[in-house]
């Protein structure tokens, strides 16, 4: 007889089963994107996403209380979300987890509820929800589990199996809701991920036996980093030698009060204060000679995780050797290190892949560059680490690619201490022309304004290869084509990289174009690139054209119109 009710101990089995099932499918989840580009990555991005709250869900052990369990799931996916699909879902498990954390057992009426919390709350996250997406999947998992409600069922394995069964039903519609996807004769990908993730917690629920073990994170997931600064520092000018991050999940109010409280007390015993709070964690760094005062003093409020210390005095020490290692093998001089000065007025992060468009970004003034893009999104813990190391009061976010934006936008609640203003740059050309137009002279708003003003004014077209047979756009696509893919779509397909290049500038130049630019990828020749140069400028006489070598993966031309 199955469990009419599940308690904490259940759901953190669910839980971690979904997890598991969708890591399971996330390359075959990835091969559902629209365009059969060698860059799909849903799958990866939501994968990602849950497993930062898997693993902490999993740290917690059989014993944790529902309270515990659902503030694992909502900060570590918060924390972790990647791309637009992971920032949905993190958004709909932030939801679920508000309306069950002080519930002792889940009843079919307790999840109906928080069916239509999580999305009501990942629905607030979009600025412009699109049907026949995830949040469509998710609305009929709602609606179904209400319209049961009121018909009387109250068998939970009843409810729980027609629930999914209609989730499935909605994602199948999916095609007929986004006509691309009927195109591509695909589901939606974001839609069948969250099916994945229910189907597994059903799994679970009905007692399979499912491996639920997890495997440490490659890099920490706290969304804190050391600031680089450390290299940028003498032995002499370390007051506060023990750099301290941790974690608190917060078991009691943190209002506004309480945040001044903490920080004031760690600026009493340290300095590069770092102390984000969200509505269920609060992220700490601190450099001071004593980390278990500061490590006491966040106990009060919660326990902690994620706790890493490390000497700096040592770890220095270590640097110094080693430049002078380097320096005696070179005859070479070791710079003398400066201590950290004020923050300046503005600074810029940018999203961006390949050394060539890294280096133009660092020409044009950006600050930190975050390594990502296609396939690898950063997550928002990895924009809040960028923003801890640039030394500014407001920062200019630059997503340069429209799966990125939630997560900065995420990103940007997140933050305190700094003012950030995310721009929806959707593509490395819209973030070269914002940073080329802002001006020192005048105020965040205004540039906000006038950089999202002149990144409307840019039309980019991107030349891959296709990974599937396929029609999109009435275009009929063959693996191994090359396609020309503009903002809204593909607009051209072809045998050779040069002539699909060509063709997708001239779908996009206009009579009032003025400048082409050319961005040639790490598997394109600079001769090639130059010849392609002469024949665009030879076909459209009338535009300035620019070459420039941006070295990017899987695009073999980036190019923009303006």
């Amino acid at each position: 007889m199955s469990l009419q009710k599940i308690d904490a101990k259940m759901l953190s089995k669910m839980f971690l089963a979904g997890a598991k099932n969708l890591e399971n499918k996330k390359e075959w989840i990835n091969e559902l994107n629209v365009f059969p580009v060698p860059d799909g990555d849903t799958g990866t991005n939501m994968t990602m996403t849950i497993m930062s709250a898997a693993r902490e869900v999993s740290a917690l052990g059989e014993t944790a209380d529902m309270e515990s369990i659902c503030k694992a799931i909502s900060s570590g996916s918060l924390r972790g979300a990647r791309g637009n699909s992971g920032v949905i879902l993190s958004q709909l498990f932030r939801g679920f987890t508000k309306r069950i954390k002080e519930e002792e057992v889940l009843t079919v009426a307790v999840l109906t509820d928080a069916f239509e919390k999580a999305v009501e709350t990942a629905y607030k996250a979009v600025m412009k929800p699109k049907e026949g997406t995830i949040l469509t999947v998710a609305r009929g998992v709602a609606d179904k589990a209400k319209e049961l409600l009121e018909d009387g069922e109250d068998d939970m394995e009843a409810f729980l199996a027609s629930v999914i069964e209609h989730a499935k039903y909605v994602l199948s519609q999916t095609p007929e809701m986004l006509p691309v996807l009927k195109q591509a004769g695909v589901v939606d990908s974001g839609g069948q991920g969250l099916v994945e993730v229910l189907s597994g917690a059903f799994d679970a629920y009905l007692g399979k036996e499912i491996d639920l073990t997890f495997t440490a994170p490659v890099s920490s997931d706290t969304g804190i980093s050391r600031s680089a600064s450390l290299e940028a520092q003498a032995e002499a000018e370390i007051k506060f030698g023990y750099c301290t991050e941790f974690i608190i999940m917060l078991n009691k109010t943190f209002n506004i009060k309480s945040e001044m409280d903490f920080k004031a007390y760690l600026e009493s015993i340290g300095d590069s204060i770092v102390c984000v709070a969200d509505d269920d964690v609060v992220k700490v760094h601190v450099h001071t000679n004593d980390p278990g005062l500061a490590i006491q003093k966040a106990l009060k409020y919660g326990a902690l995780s994620n706790l890493k210390i490390d000497n700096m005095r040592l770890e220095h020490q270590e640097k110094l050797f080693k430049m002078s290692e380097k320096e005696g093998a070179t005859g070479g001089k070791v710079e003398e290190v400066k201590p950290q000065e004020p923050p300046k007025d503005f600074g810029f992060i940018a999203v961006s892949v390949g050394d060539g468009v890294n280096e133009i970004f660092r020409s044009l003034g950006v600050d930190y560059i975050i390594e990502g893009g296609q396939t690898m999104n950063p997550s928002t813990a990895d924009i809040l680490d960028a923003v801890e190391k640039v030394n500014a009061k407001t920062i200019f976010i630059l997503p340069n690619n429209k799966n990125i934006i939630l997560a900065a936008n995420q990103a940007a609640e997140l933050t305190t201490e700094k003012d950030l203003l995310v721009i929806p740059t959707k593509t490395i050309p819209q973030g070269i022309t914002a940073v080329i137009n802002f001006m020192p002279e005048q105020s965040a708003d205004e540039n906000e304004e006038s950089m999202i003003q002149e990144i409307a004014n840019v039309s980019t077209g991107q030349v891959t290869y296709a990974v599937r047979d396929t029609v999109i756009d009435d275009k009929e696509i063959k693996k191994g084509d090359y396609m020309g893919i503009g903002d809204k779509g593909i607009l051209s397909v072809g045998a050779s990289i040069n002539e699909v290049a060509k063709e997708t500038i001239a779908e996009m130049v206009t009579e009032n174009s003025e400048l082409i630019s050319i961005y040639y990828g790490s598997d394109v020749t600079e001769e090639d690139a130059e010849a392609f140069r002469e024949a665009v400028e030879e076909a459209h006489p009338s535009c300035d054209v620019e070459l420039q070598y941006g070295g990017q993966p899987i695009y073999y031309y980036v190019m923009s119109v303006e």
